[in-house]
């Protein structure tokens, strides 16, 4: 099995040819631990070549408010009040760690995605 590290976008380009051919290779075939193999480099390169970031706290707050049906009032009942949401997700009130167990409690969001530090706007800010 010749196999050799992806060190550029054109190794990268051949490895996905090679996944494309050995796609539907049986599991622990020959062809198969080359598949497992090619994936695993393609995963490490891409991860390196294309990093993703989290998202800050607020971001994922938006994005589940937007995609998954929750709403300002709703995070607002699990804060303790429509204003106090209303500053979290305008960056003026930071989260503490009560809102953010509260929050990952209620709305099924891992809390390591809360806790990441980010920017707060404005005068009002309160620390974790």
């Amino acid at each position: 099995m010749e196999i050799r590290p992806i060190r550029s976008d054109e190794d990268h380009a051949a490895a996905l040819a090679q996944i494309e051919r050995l796609w539907n290779a049986p599991e622990g075939s020959q062809d198969g631990d080359r598949l497992d193999v090619l994936t695993t480099l393609v995963e490490a390169y891409e991860a390196r070549r294309w990093p993703i970031e989290a998202p800050d706290p607020v971001d994922v707050l938006r994005h589940a408010i937007e995609e998954q049906g929750r709403s300002q009032i709703e995070l607002g009942e699990i804060l303790g009040s429509r204003p106090r949401a209303s500053e979290v997700l305008a960056r003026k009130r930071a989260l503490t760690v009560d809102m953010i167990h509260k929050i990952s409690t209620r709305w099924h969001i891992p809390a390591e995605l809360l806790v990441k530090p980010y920017h707060l706007s404005g005068k009002l800010r309160e620390t974790v």
